[in-house]
């Protein structure tokens, strides 16, 4: 390794969300609410109490209410009950008081609340009870005013991204091949299409459930369409080797819209995977180099075409040697604005996952910004070692690690799902700035997924995957995510 790349190795400042020096992007420039103001102190985010009932523990002034629950509430025109593993998750549409989420079930065939197939909206007739999408309307109390499938037939649906016109992209996350059997306690079968690609799903009971095959076929997490619609931007959550950040670049003159993608033929614009350049011209082969002490300095990005994006042979992410693209393990969540693209890479700690000299981490966040064509680190989550009862050991009281999901607040702040090591949290941070938690998950341990907020600031919806929960949090949000200097009232 380059004496360049390894001069990158200082262990940095230990901490959770730490602060850096230089440009930090401030990221409400899509929003209709006002940015965050970064002068002054902001006012810390209340303690969180815990919940009577044992499901949320909230900050005093919050509330939630249970939208949905796997197995209790029911699906529209008798399709059945709601499904499970309730993953990614957009608001696409609010009028009179109402909001409508389009929600993916992370299911693999044959579970006990998979997705059923409903005439209209199967991909694949051998995926049964398997992922999907269902498309929920509820209200600022979260009241629950119908759910109904809109996806199925797909596999292990995890996250994905919005679309400016109303839609949600809905992103496999495996690499399952048609003729391939699948097992579930005593249920078979097998899958007769290939799986691993990205869906566009609609919330107005129309169901199109045909594939985007240009945007390639590999273990999908989540994604974001650029402000001047002719990028998506794209994460992979694999290992062995590690995922990869994509770019899908429309054909020239082209401008997403309203079903252009499932339109398009498999070969339509060009897929490449991110290059970081380092100083020396090399790339950076794994983002686990990169430690707290590079917050806020922004790399080169270059890009680099997929040879065969619908991994006929070989999986997309092994079409390249290490030399060539830079990786990471799990990369997660997307979320963009008109300035960039937020990107988590979840960790770097598991055993084997890291190149002999990286650094153990436990998350990280990224901003790319389209303009400069750079990416920085903007938050970063040291590695905390376990105790031997396999418990995290804590740092100054706080152990966070795992960011999965993210969304962008109405103000600008970020919000992010944990999926890590003991109790999971949704956390709340600013750009080069703290961490902090605004609800702990008091059931179990499972992991909250697809937070994202109403535009008019009144509601976080996030999910519980396991005992699969939608829920609707309430309360004063702007104070502190809005970012307000403290004393300012």
């Amino acid at each position: 390794m380059p004496t360049t790349r390894r001069s990158l190795l200082t262990t940095g400042a230990a901490g959770v969300g730490l602060a850096a020096t230089g440009a930090i992007p401030s990221l409400a420039q899509a929003t209709p609410t006002r940015r965050p103001d970064p002068s002054g102190p902001r006012e810390p985010f209340p303690a969180l109490v815990d919940d009577p009932d044992g499901i949320l523990a909230l900050a005093e002034g919050f509330s939630y209410s249970i939208v949905t629950r796997t197995g209790v509430t029911r699906l529209d025109k008798a399709q059945g009950v709601t499904p499970s593993d309730h993953d990614g998750m957009a608001v696409v549409a609010a009028r009179r008081g109402r909001y409508t989420l389009i929600q993916n079930h992370e299911i693999d065939p044959g579970a006990q609340f998979g997705v059923p197939h409903v005439r209209g909206t199967v991909y694949d007739p051998g995926a049964v009870d398997a992922g999907g999408c269902t498309v929920i309307t509820t209200d600022r109390e979260g009241r629950n005013h119908g759910e109904f499938v809109a996806l199925s037939g797909t596999a292990s649906n995890c996250a994905g991204g919005p679309t400016p016109w109303g839609t949600w992209l809905s992103c496999e996350e495996t690499e399952d091949r048609a003729g391939a059997p699948w097992e579930e306690g005593d249920r078979t079968g097998v899958f007769q299409k290939d799986h691993g690609y990205v869906f566009e799903v609609w919330a107005d009971g129309s169901a199109d459930p045909r594939p985007v095959r240009c945007l390639g076929r590999y273990a999908h997490e989540a994604l974001a369409i650029d402000h001047d619609r002719t990028h998506v931007y794209l994460s992979e959550d694999a290992s062995g080797p590690n995922g990869l950040f994509y770019r899908w670049t429309a054909p020239r003159g082209l401008r997403l819209g309203p079903r252009v993608l499932t339109r398009l033929a498999a070969d339509a614009g060009t897929l490449e995977a991110m290059q970081i350049i380092m100083d020396d011209g090399s790339v950076l082969p794994d983002v686990a180099y990169l430690t707290s002490a590079q917050l806020g300095r922004p790399f080169p990005v270059r890009w680099v075409k997929v040879p065969d994006r619908d991994a006929r042979t070989t999986s997309v992410r092994e079409q390249f040697d290490d030399s060539e693209v830079t990786r990471g393990r799990k990369f997660e969540g997307v979320w963009g604005t008109d300035a960039g693209v937020y990107v988590v890479n979840s960790y770097a700690w598991k055993d084997g996952d890291l190149p002999s000299d990286a650094v153990p981490h436990d998350g990280m966040v990224w901003f790319y910004d389209y303009r400069a064509r750079t990416i920085q680190l903007v938050t970063y989550f040291p590695h905390q070692p376990t105790t031997e009862d396999g418990s995290p050991a804590r740092f100054d009281g706080i152990s966070f690690d795992g960011p999965d999901n993210v969304t962008v607040t109405p103000w600008g702040s970020l919000v992010m799902a944990e999926d890590g090591e003991g109790a999971s949290h949704v956390l709340g941070a600013f750009p080069g700035g703290p961490t902090y938690a605004i609800a702990r998950n008091q059931l179990n341990d499972s992991e909250f997924c697809g937070p994202v907020f109403s535009d008019d600031g009144r509601v976080l919806f996030v999910n519980m995957q396991d005992p699969g929960l939608t829920l609707a949090i309430t309360g004063p949000w702007e104070r502190y995510l809005g970012g307000e200097p403290a004393g300012s009232r």
